[in-house]
């Protein structure tokens, strides 16, 4: 038995990294789950920044396998970008899959949780909120703006049965990190982090399991971060 038998579940930014663990470790407890990412190789092609798309997967996911009961919200576009760097139309394209993409796939994903009065929505926020990491103040802003709106959304939706909870990984040795100046940043981290070796997509994806099934049902609003405890004070 898994904890997440008979579970229909979304997971974007599913094609690699922490998308692509957490759905994983998913369907290893038991849910069906329905994949998505801009990039190919998941179930659907999506860009989460479409609100035509994001409906779609929603719609599909619902009149293939009856109902929607967890959404893992995974997709972002994490930039490495000097502030001196950072201009409108770069802004507006991290806030357009962060977090318009989150608003999307939340809006959508609850309407059809609402049917069932039950409902898992877990979306992935950063450790960077709390740190305040250099070279990307857009996509802080924007999971900044992540783990506000859950907090927001929970209120709303606790009512119906849906709870509503943020993971906060920090660096995470991914594909998307490892193509980045980003990966020079291990060792550093590894110094700040209370267990000294590097972060994992498998070391996030537990945490996000736990929020997406009916275990966690009296948690909500929360911030879990899962960073080897780099900002644990």
């Amino acid at each position: 038995m898994g904890k997440l038998d008979n579970r229909v579940a979304i997971v974007t930014g599913a094609a690699q990294g922490i998308g692509k663990a957490s759905a994983d470790k998913l369907s290893e407890e038991g849910a069906t789950v329905v994949t998505a990412d801009i990039q190919e190789g998941t179930t659907k092609q999506v860009d989460v920044s479409s609100e035509e798309q994001v409906k779609r997967l929603v719609d599909e996911t619902v009149a293939e396998h009856g109902k929607l009961d967890v959404l893992v919200n995974s997709a972002a576009i994490v930039p490495f970008t000097p502030w001196d760097d950072i201009d409108f139309g770069e802004w507006r394209r991290i806030m357009a899959v962060n977090l318009d993409g989150t608003f999307l796939t939340n809006h959508y994903a609850q309407k059809a949780m609402r049917e069932n009065g039950y409902g898992r929505i877990v979306n992935i926020a950063s450790n960077v909120v709390v740190a305040g990491t250099p070279n990307l103040a857009h996509y802080v802003a924007s999971k900044g703006g992540v783990f506000a709106f859950t907090r927001a959304l929970a209120r709303e939706l606790g009512q119906y049965g849906i709870t509503v909870n943020a993971v906060a990984p920090g660096l995470t040795e991914t594909e998307g990190v490892l193509a980045s100046p980003h990966a020079e940043s291990f060792e550093f981290v590894q110094m700040l982090q209370c267990i000294p070796r590097r972060g994992l997509a498998v070391d996030i994806a537990p945490s996000v399991a736990f929020l997406a099934s009916e275990e966690a049902g009296w948690v909500t609003g929360q911030l879990l971060v899962a960073d080897g405890g780099m900002s644990h004070n």
